[in-house]
């Protein structure tokens, strides 16, 4: 089991990560971050509107469903958000380097640190 520092050290192991943050999205903080490239206290309030969007959305389609995950592609990122399925209310964010990442990798890291992840 690892706690939110370790998580997010393992999260920018992967080839071509940038920076990384666990956010609560009732409030829209972060419960901790690691890494540079974005403002991440300006992308945790941003995406936490994202979720909330999407989860909006569901709901007035009428899907029964859950989010396994949302990528944003952007011309040099990728930005992945990843709310977590054992803590409601929570998401794993991370952002990637386009030209140097492995996109299904990174993805694949991301559903491994949240299995691991305690706090």
């Amino acid at each position: 089991m690892a706690n939110i520092r370790q998580t997010l050290e393992e999260m920018l192991t992967v080839d071509g990560a940038l920076c990384a943050a666990i956010v609560d999205s009732s409030s829209g903080m972060m419960l901790g971050s690691l890494g540079t490239g974005v403002d991440l206290e300006a992308a945790a309030a941003g995406n936490t509107e994202v979720v909330r969007a999407k989860l909006k959305t569901m709901r007035s389609l009428g899907l029964n469903d859950v989010i396994e995950d949302m990528l944003i592609t952007l011309g040099k990122h990728y930005h992945i958000i990843r709310p977590m399925s054992r803590k409601e209310g929570v998401f794993i964010y991370f952002v990637l380097d386009r030209a140097k990442s492995n996109l299904a990798l990174a993805r694949r890291k991301v559903v491994e640190v949240e299995r691991e992840l305690t706090f």
